[in-house]
């Protein structure tokens, strides 16, 4: 039987972690950050790194990891969340180039901090294999490949359908983007691990502390991160709570909660393993529109996830993981289509977790000096490396440090908020349907999809 929810997969090893303790009252630090994922965590550590005489505490509404850091597909990718080309309109070619070669260099950082502190996270750098498994799918890669002629910052190479077979033996590939700034990692043991790094350097992590509002400072008053056990009160808070946002007071239409869902199979036998190759761990995704996303785990088994329910009325948040019968059957076909050699392989996982979406579909960092407020996240499913870098760039934010991270495009940008309801719910339901009519028709040999596909897009407002 298919285990559904229990948070995720990743925990299913080790288990859920034990519980730090909660808020036991009013405390007044140097800097709270709210949430103990990876954005929090991260900025923690090199916080502490930068001064260890600072007085950080994390306040973590269930547990570090609970949310998209402890349930992610595991990619350590170099993407610039939700694109290059509209920075490179507000803030130059130049700028952009060393804002992808940063998040380059990201994907090594988290993998030598690893080592550093200790962490086995099954790390393994086999780089992002992009395949096309139909002839449209094959056109947006040749679109993609064209593309990357202007941007060889990202060292992406196309490849065959030969060689691509070569790599993984997808089903009907007819050719793949292959980039090399891509680990596999598992996710859970990471942020375990971060957690337990930055509470070796003096953080405070209270769990099972929710907060509910986080008000600014004036005036020569502290800011402050409201809790049901007690006001945190800090010259600094940095809000860390990704697709969770929804749920702070004020904060109801910033971000909105996505929810995406993932199932894992038994491990495979020695012989399913010759037929479907994938010896370099690379991670794996399709050209699809409502794509899907690949992992070869280290203990050999296949983990693929995508959109089920791709958000519930009124920004309600997933807690347990479960995700629905609907979502397993269709991404369990999907992987039978790319791997017929899997078919009869169990799946013995399904979860889903949810991530923030920015009405611009753009990650930002920001922070104000004036109010000691910050936040960082919005990276619409790609932030296990850019987590690390918004951490960095808080950490150089809140010292009043001018580096070369705080002037990338995407420190202090300004967003429109998303649409009242019913409006978004009925615009991200209409989007996704479209994507998956288009799908199926490219599915079918019909070309007829793109008009379709491009509608979805101006609704996304991407």
């Amino acid at each position: 039987m298919t285990i559904n929810g229990n948070v995720s997969f990743w925990y299913a090893e080790d288990g859920l972690p034990a519980p730090r303790p909660a808020l036991a009252g009013d405390l007044e630090v140097d800097v709270a950050i709210v949430g103990a994922g990876y954005t929090g965590l991260w900025s923690a550590y090199y916080l502490a790194k930068a001064d260890p005489s600072l007085r950080i505490a994390v306040l973590e509404s269930r547990f570090a990891g609970f949310g998209a850091s402890g349930r992610n597909g595991g990619w350590l990718a170099n993407t610039i969340t939700g694109g290059r080309d509209g920075y490179v309109k507000s803030h130059g070619r130049a700028l952009v180039g060393d804002f992808q070669r940063m998040l380059n260099d990201t994907v090594d950082e988290v993998i030598k901090v690893a080592a550093a502190e200790g962490i086995e996270a099954h790390m393994h750098k086999g780089g992002e294999l992009l395949v096309a498994r139909n002839p449209a799918q094959l056109g947006r890669l040749e679109a993609m490949a064209a593309e990357q002629l202007r941007w060889p910052e990202d060292d992406a190479v196309r490849l065959s359908a030969a060689a691509t077979r070569e790599r993984i033996n997808v089903a009907g590939a007819l050719g793949s983007m292959h980039i090399p700034h891509c680990a596999r990692i598992h996710p859970a043991k990471l942020v375990r691990g971060l957690a337990e790094a930055v509470e070796r350097r003096g953080v405070r992590i209270y769990e099972n502390t929710l907060v509910t509002e986080i008000n600014a400072g004036a005036n020569g008053a502290l800011a402050g991160a409201v809790t049901e056990r007690g006001t945190v009160r800090a010259a600094h808070v940095l809000r860390a709570t990704e697709g969770f946002t929804a749920n702070l007071a004020g904060a109801h239409r910033d971000w909105l909660p996505m929810n995406s869902s993932m199932i894992v199979t038994e491990p495979l036998d020695a012989g399913t393993w010759e037929q479907i190759g994938w010896e370099g761990c690379e991670t794996l995704e399709d050209f699809a529109h409502a794509y899907v996303y690949l992992q070869r785990t280290a203990d050999g088994r296949i983990a693929i996830g995508g959109r089920g329910v791709p958000y519930r009325f009124g920004s309600r948040t997933d807690m347990d993981g479960a995700t629905q019968p609907k979502t397993i059957k269709t991404l369990t076909g999907i992987l039978h289509e790319m791997f017929p050699a899997a078919a009869e392989a169990r799946i013995e996982h399904a979860w889903s977790g949810v991530l923030g979406v920015p009405r611009d579909w753009r990650a930002t960092v920001n922070y104000d000096p004036t109010t000691g407020l910050g936040f960082a996240g919005g990276y619409v499913g790609t932030g296990v490396t850019a987590t690390n870098l918004a951490g960095r760039t808080l950490t150089d934010l809140v010292l009043g440090r001018d580096t070369k991270a705080t002037i990338m495009p995407w420190v202090n940008r300004t967003v429109r908020r998303w649409e009242p309801e019913p409006v978004r719910w009925l615009g991200v339901q209409g989007m996704y349907a479209m994507y998956h009519r288009a799908d199926a028709q490219e599915r079918d040999g019909r070309a007829a999809t793109a008009p379709i596909a491009r509608f979805a897009d101006l609704v996304s407002g991407r």
